[in-house]
């Protein structure tokens, strides 16, 4: 690895950090992961890393030095906290930035194959929420997340950070609606509120060998064509007139419970 030292960000391989959008970074094939476990965990998760942005102190510290035994000969790039603050967010990193490479998306359809307990997320565009769930996915034991083409990217820098890594601990692809995995026997359930909806724990859900479970976007939910096509309607019970939760809350509820 390569140590340069700098004294301003007007550098060009530091506009990945400093000036490159989400957009501009997506379609260079390229992701920006923040905090030394969150790159640690990339880093394991088969993520290859491109540079590293580093405050000076961390050169020295635990964190730097894990960091370092993992990360390959890469350049890394230094400087003081008075350089890097000029830096948007920068603060909120605990002192590292990573840019790394996209890996290629598995098959969609092998990850079905593959799965019995599935997410489904439909035009979920908060990118915090998105990355929410993930970590959600991940701790309940899900076998993959997959999105409609309008949601959130996973790989966006605050799905990354809220999602603490666990985007990398979760495989996902992209589908156009809920019949690509209808047609592997999985059985869909909606989270909706209607009139024909079950409860969270009605014990039919728990019997299903393969249940796909579809979060709708923040503003309306699910389309009401999903959930027609849904098996089953499902709503969480709630008190003093509160008919729903954020997607994020109710996944956790949702993926405990029939995970």
């Amino acid at each position: 690895m390569t140590m340069i030292k700098i004294d301003n960000l007007d550098i060009e391989a530091l506009k990945v950090y400093t000036s490159l959008t989400e957009s501009q970074l997506f379609s260079r094939n390229l992701f920006i992961a923040e905090s030394k476990n969150v790159i640690v965990r990339a880093i394991q998760n088969g993520y290859e890393p491109v540079s590293l942005l580093i405050e000076d102190k961390e050169i020295e510290s635990d964190d730097g030095k894990e960091i370092f035994d993992c990360i390959g000969d890469i350049d890394i790039y230094y400087g003081t906290k008075e350089v890097l603050s000029q830096l948007t967010g920068y603060n909120l990193t605990c002192g590292f930035l990573c840019c790394f490479k996209r890996k290629e998306i598995q098959s969609v359809n092998d990850l079905i194959k593959a799965a019995k307990r599935i997410v489904i997320l439909e035009n979920v565009t908060n990118s915090m929420n998105v990355g929410s769930i993930f970590r959600n996915a991940a701790a309940f034991g899900f076998d993959c997340v997959l999105l409609t083409e309008d949601s959130a990217d996973p790989l966006y820098r605050r799905s990354i950070r809220v999602s603490m890594g666990n985007v990398f601990n979760i495989k996902y692809g992209f589908i156009e609606d809920i019949h690509t995995v209808k047609q592997y026997g999985f059985k869909t359930v909606g989270m909706a509120l209607r009139k024909n909806t079950i409860d969270i724990d009605d014990p039919s859900l728990k019997k299903e060998e393969k249940l796909a479970i579809v979060l709708g976007c923040e503003g309306y939910g699910l389309k009401d064509h999903t959930i027609d096509d849904c098996d089953y309607v499902v709503k969480i019970p709630m008190y003093n007139n509160v008919d729903s939760l954020n997607v994020s809350s109710a996944s956790a509820i949702a993926l405990w419970e029939l995970s």
